[in-house]
């Protein structure tokens, strides 16, 4: 049996090769978290350092702190280490306050399921 040696850890599918790197994660629930991983199990369950969560509306976004956080595997959908040497957002996306997400973030929520009860309401009418 052979072992794999640090030059295959270039080409390995393992999360050692993102340890100390600034990743940003996709979750089952659709959030995004941007943070350094600085340990993983063989579940993929991980640990963030210095994590913050990504909320993005239309144009604006918001980078929520969220200190040391732990990650469950399960709930992994996608994950990718950050060029640092790039942008992170396109320019036209603006930073405003927390606050001011979260009341976007409720309006939109209110405009989904407002279009959804719509659509229910209109199912006899069969568009198809």
């Amino acid at each position: 049996m052979s072992w794999a040696g640090p030059e295959d850890l270039l080409f390995s599918t393992s999360l050692a090769s993102y340890l100390d790197k600034k990743l940003l994660v996709l979750l089952r629930d659709g959030r995004k978290l941007l943070g350094v991983l600085r340990s993983f199990d063989q579940f993929a369950n991980a640990v963030l350092e210095g994590a913050c969560e990504r909320a993005i509306v239309g144009d604006i976004y918001c980078d929520i702190p969220l200190g040391l956080y732990v990650i469950r595997g399960e709930n992994v959908v996608l994950l990718g280490e950050l060029d640092l040497d790039k942008e992170e957002l396109p320019p036209h996306m603006t930073r405003v306050p927390e606050a001011e997400i979260k009341r976007a973030q409720k309006a939109e929520r209110e405009a989904t399921d407002l279009k959804g009860s719509m659509r229910k309401r209109m199912e006899f009418l069969d568009f198809d």
